[in-house]
């Protein structure tokens, strides 16, 4: 039975707000390395970055009669997370459903299969994130689900959780542990600041980041040069082979 969850729960929106003030790749790394999706999803054109709440589109192959329907439970402040449930390269995605769900504020899609019309969303700056770009239509036949948990391009994404994507890829945050993952991007941030204030003063990583000890207990070992033995003496010189051909002419 296909089913539309009307009133999902959504992630706080100053979380959400805040966590766009980060890139992807930071809060990523904030949340344990965890919810990265493939990253065969690419932007459909580069500079885009959002940060939204997930309205979830479970679709069939080659049909998005169900990103129709989600459309009506869209909300501002959303990203469309939209999944087949088997591959499918057709274009399901375009400048037509674009122009309905940003009217009502969605921020964004993000579409483990194929979008179209490229050129005229970036005209109107609404950002997809998809697995192909296809001119290949779809038509409007078999009933899906909306905001039902899916698994989009190897994540896990329920409604209402919050979607990062950026250039490097898209990110998807639990819902209950946004708040957390906001704190841990901001003292993230703070660190490589630092950091990046040291290295523009000329220190090197491996100071800054207090790598010598552990380089040193893996084994590395530093030499001056390289034509010495180990017990300083002049090492040998490596013997020559002639070619057979030379020593034939000779």
């Amino acid at each position: 039975m296909s089913m539309v969850v009307r009133h999902p729960a959504r992630a706080d929106r100053a979380t959400v707000d805040a966590l766009a003030g980060y890139g992807v790749a930071t809060v990523h790394e904030a949340q344990s390395r965890t919810g990265l999706l493939a990253p065969r999803l690419r932007p459909v054109y580069p500079g885009a970055h959002i940060s939204g709440t997930a309205v979830t589109v479970s679709v069939p192959p080659g049909d998005n009669w169900m990103i129709h329907v989600a459309v009506e439970q869209c909300r501002d402040g959303d990203v469309l997370v939209i999944a087949p449930t088997s591959p499918s390269e057709a274009g399901y995605f375009g400048e037509l459903l674009a122009t309905a769900v940003a009217t009502r504020g969605v921020r964004g899609t993000v579409i483990d299969a194929g979008c179209r019309d490229v050129a005229e969303l970036q005209a109107m700056g609404f950002p997809v994130w998809a697995r192909h770009i296809c001119a290949y239509g779809t038509v409007k036949e078999t009933l899906g689900d909306v905001n039902l948990p899916l698994v989009c391009a190897g994540q896990r994404v329920e409604p209402g959780d919050v979607i990062v994507a950026d250039d490097d890829g898209v990110v998807v945050v639990p819902r209950g542990s946004a708040p957390d993952v906001l704190v841990a991007c901001e003292a993230r941030e703070a660190k490589e600041a630092s950091s990046r204030a040291r290295y523009r003063r000329g220190e090197l990583s491996l100071d800054v980041g207090g790598m010598r000890e552990r380089l040193a207990a893996k084994g590395l070992t530093y030499v001056d040069r390289t034509d010495t033995a180990s017990d300083g003496a002049p090492a040998r010189p490596r013997q020559q082979h002639a070619h057979p051909l030379h020593e034939r002419q000779q």
